[in-house]
């Protein structure tokens, strides 16, 4: 329905979220249709870099963007200029899957839990807090909520992030998402984003669930795809997993300790994956 109402309309600029790209890039190739020329801005939750390349591949002119129904909801969207599209495409997918730059009248930071500026280096994480005309100024009813959600005069979005020297967000994970173990923390995007990039995995999530000596460890739970998976095992993603953290991608902590092959990734009434029910089923594993 989607693909032929874009078809039909003549629809050239869409937004959704990554749940949404990944069935339209699947009924768009079942139906034999050409997407080339339509934009797109993906937001919500993280935009996948294996998930961005096959939109780019299939023409879709593809852009992430960062904002939450407190602000009303665009605070930042990728932006690639000139300079950045070099020919390699590794790295062009690296800028459209960022978060983007804030936008006008966004005032955007990262902190520390005690409000002290995090540097945009590219690599200090901290929450994201902002400012703007726009942003919501509480919750209904619900006082206390609403002075935590502007604790020190900013909105906080529990959001963990890092910027660049050149102002680019990359959300790194949701504060509540974040796998605490072995005195580090591990983003669950982000291995959730290299196991994607293995092939013959349809999608992936991350959590953090109790272990004795470390704390947490990260569980990733893998869909397959229905063809072309056979050489897909726990032991080839552990292996892709440890390239990176031999490179210093990714901590050797981030990789998990195991990895479950399920049939589906629950996912909430809008799209995202359901990480409060995947913590209730297979937290205490």
């Amino acid at each position: 329905m989607l693909v032929k109402l874009i078809k039909s309309e003549g629809v050239t600029f869409t937004h959704g979220v990554p749940t949404i790209l990944q069935m339209l890039l699947n009924a768009a190739a079942a139906a034999k249709v050409d997407l080339h020329g339509l934009k797109m801005v993906i937001g919500g939750s993280a935009l996948p870099k294996a998930l961005a390349k096959q939109a780019l591949e299939a023409g879709i002119d593809i852009f992430a963007g960062y904002g939450m129904s407190e602000t009303g909801p665009l605070a930042a969207v990728s932006h690639v200029s000139s300079r950045d599209l070099s020919g390699d495409p590794a790295g062009e997918v690296e800028f459209r899957t960022r978060a983007g730059i804030a936008g006008p009248l966004v005032e955007l930071r990262i902190v520390d839990p005690d409000m002290k500026d995090i540097p945009h280096d590219g690599k200090s994480a901290g929450e994201i807090v902002l400012r703007a005309p726009w942003l919501t100024q509480g919750y209904y009813n619900n006082p206390e909520g609403s002075e935590q959600l502007w604790a020190g005069g900013y909105l906080h979005t529990s959001d963990i992030a890092v910027i660049s020297p050149g102002g680019h967000v990359h959300i790194t994970d949701r504060i509540k998402d974040v796998i605490k173990t072995g005195g580090e923390w591990v983003s669950s995007l982000q291995i959730e984003d290299l196991i994607s990039q293995c092939a013959g995995v349809a999608e992936a999530a991350v959590i953090g669930v109790k272990d004795e000596k470390w704390g947490e460890r990260p569980l990733a739970l893998v869909v397959k795809k229905p063809s072309g998976a056979d050489s897909l095992t726990d032991a080839s993603i552990k292996e892709h997993l440890k390239q990176f953290a031999d490179q210093g991608v990714i901590s050797k902590y981030g990789i998990p300790g195991t990895i479950m092959f399920i049939d589906s990734i629950p996912k909430t009434s809008v799209g995202k994956i359901n990480k409060k029910e995947l913590r209730e089923q297979y937290g205490d594993m």
